[in-house]
């Protein structure tokens, strides 16, 4: 699948991008990784950290390009002889987005739609870009900036042409642990001595997903696009104030309150996109429905047709973690 391969990775630094390379790094044969991003000193502290993981040799393969996504002259430039590109750049906090909306739109539709023209420009071979469930019926500024960054990749298919760029996307919700995230939010007010853990809404679930797990998706979105599609991986749900009980079993529970922007389940497929998903066992696909796109030709074998109307959310998930269960995997992910 990389084999020869050489692989830009925009946003590179972050969580997902250093799980994705040390995956990457471990188990597969490339020609050459790129490390696109805007930030110089985590650059500089992500060579260091995996030359002492993974030694000097296998550095050699890695390129670290300082450079933004709002910026096409120097995608360009950093595309140039890429086969693979995995588009993990983009501002992610909800609250940042709606306070600095025109920053986020530049970064997470301009900086689309760069990659998009670039990628085709340069003649790469596949892009595969992370999508999120905030962009599933979107009530805020990021998930509507993401609801259009997910159309721009589909759509462009359409003018690659058929032996032109791919582009496909991988949807998931919060990581489990991942900075941000509720896991270590409650560890350290818990370290900190903290008898009562807040929770927006007693009602709130969420996917359980871990970064390994995202990245096989995206390996297997690598693997199995032709263009268009949509991935997503079948996750457990959990309780967040179950999240308190695996944590902290003697602290109180303060209810505070939803907060602007926030959902009380984390929607991966509307009811709407039922009638173009197809299960497979493991994950979902959902395929384009245009005009331009071919469903006989990239169909993949085995996908079961879902009812009309289905939706898939975390609230109405047919497999649930127990408190032990959430305890065991803190415990085996060591998330705090």
């Amino acid at each position: 699948m990389f084999k020869n391969k050489t692989v830009l990775i925009t946003g590179g630094t972050g969580s997902f991008g250093k799980q994705f390379t040390g995956e990457l790094l471990a188990n597969y044969d490339f020609k050459k990784i790129i490390i696109l991003s805007r930030d110089e000193f985590k650059q500089d502290l992500m060579r260091k950290e995996f030359t002492l993981k993974y030694g000097p040799e296998k550095m050699k393969r890695i390129r670290f390009f300082i450079g933004d996504i709002r910026d096409k002259d120097r995608l360009k430039r950093a595309f140039k002889g890429v086969d693979i590109i995995i588009h993990a750049a983009a501002m992610k906090q909800v609250p940042a987005c709606e306070y600095n909306p025109t920053e986020a739109i530049k970064t997470n539709i301009i900086g689309a739609m760069n990659i998009i023209d670039a990628a085709l420009d340069e003649g790469v071979e596949k892009v595969v870009a992370l999508s999120t469930d905030k962009a599933v019926n979107p009530i805020n500024l990021y998930g509507g900036t993401k609801l259009v960054s997910d159309k721009l990749f589909v759509s462009a298919n359409a003018y690659s042409g058929a032996n032109g760029t791919k582009f496909a996307l991988v949807r998931y919700g919060n990581v489990s642990g991942s900075r941000g995230s509720v896991i270590p939010f409650f560890g350290d007010l818990i370290k900190a001595g903290a008898d009562e853990l807040p929770v927006t809404d007693e009602r709130m679930t969420r996917f359980w997903m871990t970064l390994d797990k995202a990245v096989r998706l995206v390996m297997m979105a690598v693997e199995k696009m032709t263009g268009g599609e949509t991935f997503v991986y079948k996750n457990p749900s959990y309780k967040v104030v179950d999240i308190c009980k695996a944590m902290a079993p003697d602290a109180k529970i303060k209810i505070i309150g939803i907060r602007e922007g926030e959902k009380i389940h984390e929607v991966m497929i509307t009811k709407d996109d039922s009638r173009y998903t197809y299960d497979y066992g493991e994950y979902y696909i959902i395929y384009p429905n245009f005009e331009w796109f071919d469903f006989e030709k990239s169909f993949k074998p085995g996908g079961v047709s879902i009812e009309d109307g289905f939706e898939y959310h975390s609230g109405n998930n047919s497999e649930w973690l127990s408190v032990e269960d959430i305890r065991r995997l803190i415990k085996k992910y060591n998330l705090v």
